[in-house]
């Protein structure tokens, strides 16, 4: 009889040491055994559970039916996994499970990114809005941007085309977010950047205001890609208004253009729009494109030079000149293709 329970007791102790081995192995592949997901993103909707997901994935081919029992006894085990967080998750390089869950239940969503580019108008920036991935698009035009918008009383009237007033920079956002949420935080980090600038602006500058330099920033981004060079090119457009010059600057008639070839014509230089500087004395009405940090320090901070004149040497540099005749001779050179001998 004794022989008999001993028995039965090294019976059932082998079956739940077969039993515990067959469950540990089990949840290693559940823990290992990768899953076939091709999407780039995994969307756990509003309501899901761990459970339900498992089904799904059931029916998809990628799991078992012993996976999913497995899973229940170990969700005793960690019911902390249980519980899934809504959200729009990135699928991981090698997605298990066990692995999916664990993501799933620490909220870690997917971050997503806009980058407004500097140099760019407020049109083109739409554009990247409307472009991106996985965000909430309730902007369909630049009016209805506008309405959107802060606009500050030291400004002016406002206008009918928010020009420049997004702040070049990446902006980082979950699945669903809304375009106006972050256009709004675009001008906010536009205001903080603006508002240091104009606090940390060299005293007589000829800028009335900071929508002046906003609009002055906006020149010097459009001339000049380089950022050792544009405090150099910032002094150019001071000097000239310092002397009352007009600031001739292409941009500002290629921006006021209907049409634009590609190449500006004597035509374009005498059309009579607001923006044409060749035109008109002092800033255009508004800014033309977009901004980042260096074309505002840039404007606010301008290089101490005796230049009224640059031109491009068409590598992205540009030679810089004190008087009109060095100025014709580089044009010569760079432009026209002539020597000055």
């Amino acid at each position: 009889m004794i022989k008999k329970l001993v028995l039965l007791l090294l019976l059932a102790v082998i079956a739940v040491i077969a039993a515990a081995l067959t469950l540990n192995y089990g949840i290693k592949q559940l823990e290992q055994r990768p899953l076939t997901l091709s999407e780039p993103y995994i969307i756990v909707a509003s309501g899901s559970s761990a459970r339900g997901l498992c089904q799904q994935w059931l029916q998809q081919g990628q799991l078992n039916a012993y996976d999913c029992q497995l899973l229940r006894l170990y969700l005793k085990w960690q019911p902390e996994l249980a519980k899934v967080r809504q959200g729009t998750y990135r699928t991981p390089a090698t997605p298990t499970l066990l692995s999916l869950l664990r993501l799933f239940a620490s909220g870690d969503v997917a971050q997503f990114s806009l980058t407004f580019i500097d140099g760019e108008t407020v049109q083109q920036a739409l554009g990247r809005l409307q472009a991106a991935d996985y965000l909430q698009q309730d902007i369909n035009s630049t009016s209805q941007m506008l309405e959107l918008l802060q606009w500050p009383d030291d400004w002016g009237a406002k206008p009918e085309h928010p020009e420049g007033v997004l702040f070049a920079d990446t902006y980082f956002y979950t699945a669903n977010s809304a375009a106006s949420e972050l256009v709004k935080r675009a001008q906010q980090a536009l205001m903080r950047q603006l508002d240091q600038a104009w606090q940390q602006r060299q005293a007589e500058l000829p800028l009335q205001n900071r929508y002046q330099l906003l609009i002055m920033a906006s020149i010097i981004e459009k001339e000049s890609g380089l950022l050792a060079e544009k405090p150099l090119v910032s002094s150019v457009f001071i000097n000239r208004l310092n002397r009352n010059m007009r600031l001739q600057t292409d941009p500002t008639v290629i921006y006021g253009l209907t049409e634009y070839s590609g190449r500006i014509t004597y035509a374009d230089l005498r059309n009579p729009h607001p923006y044409n500087t060749y035109r008109h004395h002092g800033l255009p009405p508004g800014p033309i494109s977009l901004v980042g940090a260096s074309a505002l320090q840039a404007a606010a901070q301008p290089d101490s030079s005796d230049y009224f004149y640059f031109v491009s040497r068409g590598d992205g540099s540009h030679v810089f000149s004190q008087t009109l005749q060095q100025h014709n001779a580089a044009v010569r050179k760079y432009i026209l293709g002539k020597s000055n001998d």
